[in-house]
């Protein structure tokens, strides 16, 4: 029987991470992966659906090409057929990095359905692997809701619409949170028809209210439907599919992506699942990513904590610290969180209304800078959107950062990394931005919080 140091299931971020760094620290590591390394972000989520909205991107920019003096008709078709094998081939690419990075840091792979037998034992394919310390990296996999028609073929989860090679003229997504926006608006340039259905009262729930408006008003102008507050009661055959809503809505449609969020895969947990103590139905971990276990930690979207692979990341990071003998928390406290529409959402720290439950609207004050007083932004053909920026009155501490904009995913690190160093507002509008950036409107977003921005027209 092998022995290790440290055994990891799951290649996914927070796994395959978790896995390096714990060879780098000195343990003899192994790594199990029942499908291929990399998990849901590179083989079904994060990576493949910017593939396809970089092809919206491209689509916009023919679209825009006209402003700039290049003449063309702006006629354009969608092969998803080869859309599909661009993916599969970028895919492939990053998922061979993994296994290579692996290899070079001397960690062991086994492929195969790994589960726990005992505290220190592991079986995969009918072999038992001994380790002085278990990390769960299980991820997560697509959730479905129990109503009536979802059987229907026409019925796809988020993994399966990636790797469809018809486009369908007409596209119901069930869910508007991150997945359904994306997918959404990658189809709605690749021209389908596409018809939202959101049991909230707006898209990104999670988000700011006025980034969820903004992104609602785009996609009203990409001819996106949009229903919101509106629950989903069947799916029916007729006509490709018809989903039926509360209300007496309906929506017909070629095919409907099921995009209501993602649940723990937990069968990595054996016959140790009752043992191992879990909260709203994912395994529980502390801030050392602990579970009740001593030597079994958990980390990704297993624990339930923040379901975003840069989470995974230095969850896994700080488990295999723990695990070869270290002592550090993992703070998520400013873990930014972004949605790759066209233009982007991108946010840390906290929303409006959160600030306000805390503190009151008294004790804030929020600056807001417009794109379309952004230089770069005009020249670049994208005025849309803004830079918003949340600060305590007393301290000037910048208590949440929100941004809606073609550049926002890139954007938000300079906040964050700012938050994280907790600099102050009125530091952080003196610090000299390259002009001219997108970048100068989140200066001049803190700026505007102390109204004393000077590319805004004055405050009354």
């Amino acid at each position: 029987m092998d022995n290790y140091d440290i055994a990891v299931i799951g290649g996914g971020p927070a796994g395959y991470v978790a896995a390096i760094k714990g060879a780098q620290l000195g343990g003899h590591v192994v790594l199990f992966e029942k499908d291929t390394v990399g998990g849901t972000c590179l083989n079904r989520g994060c990576i493949p659906t910017k593939t396809f909205l970089k092809g919206a991107e491209i689509i916009h920019t023919i679209q825009m090409a006209g402003n700039y003096g290049i003449e063309n008709d702006s006629s354009f078709s969608v092969d998803m057929g080869k859309a599909v094998k661009n993916k599969n081939h970028i895919v492939k690419q990053l998922t061979s990095g993994v296994a290579a990075l692996l290899k070079s840091n001397a960690v062991d792979i086994c492929y195969g359905e790994a589960v726990l037998v005992d505290e220190h034992t592991i079986e995969c394919g009918n072999k038992l692997y001994k380790a002085e310390n278990i990390l769960l990296c299980g991820g997560s996999k697509t959730n479905k809701i129990p109503i009536p028609g979802i059987e229907n073929a026409n019925v796809l989860t988020s993994d399966e619409i990636l790797d469809i090679t018809e486009l369908p003229k007409r596209l119901a997504i069930i869910g508007g949170g991150v997945i359904g926006c994306e997918i959404g608006a990658a189809f709605a340039y690749y021209r389908s028809k596409v018809t939202m259905i959101e049991a909230e009262e707006r898209l990104l729930p999670f988000m700011d209210k006025d980034i969820s408006a903004a992104l609602e008003e785009t996609f009203g102008k990409l001819g996106i439907e949009i229903h919101t507050s509106t629950k989903v009661e069947s799916i029916s055959a007729e006509k490709g599919c018809r989903v039926i809503c509360n209300g007496g809505t309906t929506v017909e449609a070629d095919k409907v992506l099921i995009s209501i969020g993602r649940k723990p895969d937990l069968n990595c947990l054996g016959i140790l699942k009752n043992r191992i103590q879990q909260e709203r139905g994912f395994v529980a971990a502390d801030e050392y990513m602990r579970t009740n276990i001593p030597n079994i930690y958990a980390a990704g979207d297993i624990t339930g904590k923040s379901m975003l692979a840069h989470s995974a990341f230095k969850m896994g990071e700080t488990a295999a610290r723990n695990a070869m003998g270290g002592n550090e928390k993992c703070l998520l406290k400013t873990v930014p969180s972004c949605v790759y529409t066209l233009p982007e959402c991108a946010s840390v720290g906290l929303t409006e209304q959160k600030v306000k439950e805390i503190y009151g609207s008294e004790e804030i004050a929020i600056g807001k800078f417009p794109f379309r007083a952004n230089g770069r932004s005009l020249a670049s053909g994208t005025p849309e959107g803004f830079v918003k920026v949340i600060v305590h009155k007393q301290y000037n501490e910048i208590l949440g950062v929100h941004i809606f904009g073609f550049s926002a995913a890139e954007m938000i690190s300079e906040a964050t990394s700012l938050m994280c160093a907790e600099i102050p507002a009125d530091e952080a509008a003196e610090i000299i931005h390259a002009h001219p950036t997108f970048s100068e409107a989140f200066m001049e977003a803190c700026a505007d919080a102390l109204n004393v921005s000077v590319h805004l027209p004055k405050k009354k």
